[in-house]
């Protein structure tokens, strides 16, 4: 249910959206602040650097998001890939976000979220950058996500298509899952369980 009305108001109603963010945020940081500060990765990918969204050049992030081939948005469209667009996320303190750099070279691999509610729901998200896919990149993401999720006291959630096969895979392969819902256009509303 939260997750329609989010996508309805994100979508119909972005003034209000972007006012319902602003609160959460504040509420959120009010709420969870303290664990989001004192949390420290115990697992990072092979190879990477996990750098929080707030502290990649905006325009670092407006590249990355360009250079991804226009299949990789089919089913990946969280929120808009502009610069505005990144610097409110980048100052929202509901909206966990890392990118994973390859350490060897500083190029950003993967780029993965927790969009949090101060209710302590958080969902999911994440895309590995069109050279680094075959990797095993998005499923380490997820265990990311789930370690900050997991470690701060949030229930994690998540939609996958499956018709986004390496998606799909990764999200069964990472985590512990229960299908909360099925959803139009063969969409699967899953709920990450702590092992």
């Amino acid at each position: 249910m939260l997750y329609s009305i989010a996508h309805f108001l994100r979508d119909k109603l972005s003034w209000l959206w972007n006012i319902i963010e602003w609160w959460n945020s504040w509420f959120f940081a009010i709420r969870y602040g303290k664990r989001v500060k004192s949390f420290r990765f115990s697992y990072i990918p092979k190879g990477c650097v996990i750098v929080p969204l707030s502290d990649v050049q905006t325009e670092k992030m407006v590249d990355f998001f360009t250079r991804q081939p226009d299949e990789a948005y089919t089913f990946f469209h969280p929120h808009g890939f502009d610069s505005k667009s990144i610097k409110r996320l980048q100052r929202n303190k509901s909206f966990l976000a890392y990118v994973l750099t390859d350490k060897n070279n500083g190029n950003i691999a993967g780029y993965c979220f927790n969009k949090c509610f101060f209710n302590g729901q958080g969902f999911r998200g994440r895309m590995v950058d069109i050279d680094y896919r075959g990797k095993g990149l998005g499923t380490a993401m997820n265990k990311v996500l789930n370690e900050v999720g997991f470690g701060i006291g949030l229930r994690l959630f998540e939609t996958v298509s499956k018709d986004n096969v390496a998606s799909y895979r990764s999200a069964i392969s990472a985590s512990n899952v229960r299908v909360v819902k099925e959803m139009p256009g063969n969409e699967l509303y899953l709920e990450i369980l702590q092992e």
